[in-house]
């Protein structure tokens, strides 16, 4: 698997062409899995499922209708996201259910290195963190798409986002008092983008195999 690192914000639109031809090529035998982190501006997405209720403040950035399950999510600096494109079919894990599941271990896996206990929530998409007194906070979201048995979308950890933007929206259309969104620095993890995409790598490769940097490759 290829492993990207994208610095500069990459916008919505365009990185929508980039995972679609690449999981293209990826069915046809011609391509790499890829697995491609990367930050995008302020913007809200709607996956198969979101309901125009739940988008609150419609004005306030722009919204990207998505080929991904779930509902509205917010994307945005300080979140890192990981477009993840695999051949499951090749992989012998022609499961969705399994897929999703190996995706949210990653992220566990990624939140154990800072000292957070990331769970699962049955009934609520996403990883979770318990703030005690009753209070659950998300701390990444999760939607795929998958096409021939080639994966899109995946993951959205929040490090150090402005909580404030995902007030817009009713995210993956939850509304309790109880639920919130939280971050790596909200908990009192101060890591950088750096820390983080380390973290993400190693326990990627855990439970998904290795990876190598084509950047890497070509300086050997």
């Amino acid at each position: 698997m290829e492993w990207r690192i994208d610095d500069a914000p990459t916008g919505y639109e365009a990185a929508l062409e980039v995972m679609e031809a690449r999981a293209a090529a990826i069915r046809a035998g011609e391509a790499e899995e890829l697995v491609w982190l990367l930050e995008h501006p302020p913007l809200y997405t709607a996956g198969t499922s979101a309901k125009p209720a739940d988008l609150l403040v419609p004005d306030r950035f722009p919204v990207y209708r998505s080929g991904r399950g779930g509902q509205y999510t917010y994307h945005g600096p300080g979140q890192r996201v990981g477009y993840v494109m695999l051949d499951l079919k090749a992989r012998g894990r022609d499961d969705v259910r399994a897929y999703v599941h190996d995706l949210e271990e990653w992220i566990i896996r990624t939140l154990a290195r800072f000292n957070i206990r990331g769970e699962r929530r049955t009934g609520r998409i996403g990883i979770w963190v318990d703030r005690g007194g009753g209070r659950e906070d998300k701390i990444a979201a999760i939607g795929v798409r998958i096409r021939r048995w080639a994966t899109l979308h995946g993951v959205a950890l929040n490090v150090n986002p402005d909580l404030m933007h995902f007030s817009g929206i009713a995210p993956c259309g939850i509304r309790e008092p109880h639920y919130g969104v939280t971050s790596l620095v909200d908990l009192g993890r101060r890591a950088t983008m750096a820390q983080v995409d380390t973290a993400l790598r190693a326990a990627f490769e855990t439970v998904f195999g290795p990876t190598f940097d084509p950047a890497q490759t070509a300086g050997r």
